[in-house]
């Protein structure tokens, strides 16, 4: 009886102990599970914040879940719409009636707002950059554009790789995430934490599958832009190729006409044959480069000619002053109605200009204006470089001193002699000083005008000095007019003018005539006054 005693008594000491030893023990991995919850709370509090930074992605996926909440409400509206036009009987369920289909109307425009975000989340963030159609590098302009296109490229790759490496430090925290609603949901058996944790699975399964297509995805968009940059590559190559070439042949063009120019320069002596050949051969090697790079890169002329078919009104118009310009340069060149060295005259806006013809290009005539007698008595300037559009052919005067072989022009004085002189000496006189000046001048006129019979028609070739006398209010004019060179015509004037002035003054009856005025004198006589000047007016 007393071992049973001590054995009862014995085991009711054992399990007091052994529960209090046990109460102690829970307590401990209470408070050790309480300080494991806070730190796992934290870490969550962390990494929240590291995935709140990187918004786009969960920006992006907060939609989606937007959305689906805002299409399951309106199945739910829908519904019980459905359910209320056939069995509403009350005023109270026509105004639920009333209300839904407002609520309906405002669900569906936020739906519109939200058009396509609920059938795949991270759709815009999941596709890649469009890359569009690739045009062929067809010409040396194209090579800059290919650059640009392979730059353009590689940016937007390495923009959506940043946009992969984004999404895989999401996954990265959400798994960590996970892994601590594991261990919290163990912690603490409440199930405090298992809806957050079945919300974060779900979450992290959508981000995962959105890293898988986005890999996928990567793979295949390095591969063709691998491609495309291939195709570029090649194109510039080829361009590059070409255009080595073309400078080759550009360059073998430029050595022959350069030699071709150094042959002229050395067997033609006249500086205006000179000229001209050296700008045939100029213009002629413009049109060989140009002939050249329009074969290379016109591949379907046809396809160029209609182009510019409909293009040559509208250059026409805007371009017309240059166009008109071009066809006077062929006009002047081909018509040979004027070339380098000639003298010439323009009237230009009122003005007159005289001068020598320096150059001829395609757009302008370049004229050095000379001292002549236009510049004394109109201009009384000299010297300056006058350009003149080659469409002046068509719409201005001009006139040429020199025009083919010719090179001399009629030139006279004018001198008065009174009524009572000799006017028939005066007349031989001017006659024989003009003959004796102007000889060399009559001599290569004459054989001038017998070349120039082969292309005109000549009816008056005389070429000997003509005297003309005309009577004026002033006296009698005497005017000589002789051929004298186009470009010294005032220096003879000036040499003849003075000999036949010295001439006539040494003839006692010639006399020059000039304005002259007369003067009559009248005295005034004395006159006497009406009244006596010892009077005194009062």
């Amino acid at each position: 009886m007393q071992i049973k005693f001590f054995i009862f008594f014995f085991l009711v000491f054992s399990v007091s102990v052994f529960s209090a030893e046990n109460t102690k023990l829970t307590q401990e991995l209470r408070i050790l599970n309480a300080s494991q919850i806070q730190t796992y709370e934290q870490k969550l509090s962390d990494f929240e914040k590291d995935i709140s930074s990187e918004n786009t992605w969960i920006k992006s996926y907060a939609s989606y879940l937007t959305s689906l909440k805002v299409r399951a409400s309106l199945a739910e509206i829908e519904k019980r719409i459905i359910h209320l036009k056939k069995y509403a009987k009350t005023i109270s369920d026509k105004d639920e009636l009333d209300g839904l289909v407002s609520k309906k109307y405002i669900v569906t425009t936020q739906i519109e707002k939200l058009k396509g975000k609920s059938s795949v989340p991270f759709a815009d963030l999941i596709t890649p950059p469009a890359i569009g159609e690739i045009e062929k590098i067809t010409n040396p302009f194209d090579i800059f554009t290919g650059i640009s296109t392979i730059k353009k490229l590689t940016v937007n790759f390495e923009e959506y790789k940043l946009k992969r490496n984004t999404l895989m430090k999401i996954i990265n925290l959400l798994s960590n995430e996970h892994t601590i609603y594991k261990e919290l949901e163990i912690l603490d058996p409440s199930g405090k934490y298992t809806q957050t944790k079945k919300y974060k699975l779900t979450q992290l399964d959508r981000f995962e599958t959105a890293l898988d297509t986005i890999n996928a995805t990567l793979d295949v968009y390095q591969k063709r832009l691998e491609i495309i940059e291939i195709s570029i590559n090649k194109g510039i190559e080829k361009q590059v190729y070409r255009l080595m070439k073309i400078g080759m042949v550009i360059l073998v063009v430029f050595l022959i006409f350069f030699l071709l120019k150094l042959v002229v320069k050395k067997y033609i002596t006249d500086n205006e044959r000179f000229y001209m050949a050296n700008k045939i051969i100029t213009f002629t090697n413009f049109i060989f480069i140009i002939l050249i790079i329009f074969f290379n890169y016109i591949e379907n002329v046809s396809y160029l000619v209609t182009i510019l078919g409909f293009a040559s009104a509208g250059i026409a118009i805007a371009m017309k002053d240059w166009f008109m310009s071009i066809l006077g340069w062929l006009v002047i060149v081909f018509g040979g109605s004027i070339h380098v060295g000639d003298r010439i005259r323009v009237d230009m806006d009122g003005m007159q200009y005289v001068g020598d013809v320096m150059d001829i290009s395609l757009i302008r005539i370049t004229l050095f204006e000379d001292i002549t007698l236009t510049s004394i008595e109109h201009n009384r300037r000299a010297g300056r470089i006058i350009f003149i559009p080659n469409n002046y052919v068509f719409t201005r005067m001009i006139s040429n001193y020199t025009h083919n072989s010719l090179k001399t022009v009629w030139d006279g004085v004018k001198i008065t002699i009174t009524f009572d002189s000799n006017h028939k000496k005066a007349m031989q006189i001017a006659k024989r000083v003009s003959r004796k000046f102007s000889k060399g001048y009559t001599d290569i006129t004459r054989k001038q005008l017998n070349k120039l019979r082969e292309h005109y028609s000549l009816k008056n070739t005389n070429v000997e000095p003509r005297i003309f006398s005309f009577i004026n209010s002033n006296g009698m004019d005497i005017e000589a007019w002789y051929l004298t060179s186009a470009y010294a015509t005032l220096t003879l004037r000036s040499v003849i003018s003075t000999e036949i002035v010295d001439a006539y003054n040494a003839e006692d009856d010639i006399t020059i005539a000039y304005p002259t005025q007369q003067l009559y004198v009248q005295t005034q006589e004395k006159r006497t006054p009406p009244f006596d000047e010892k009077e005194r007016i009062v």
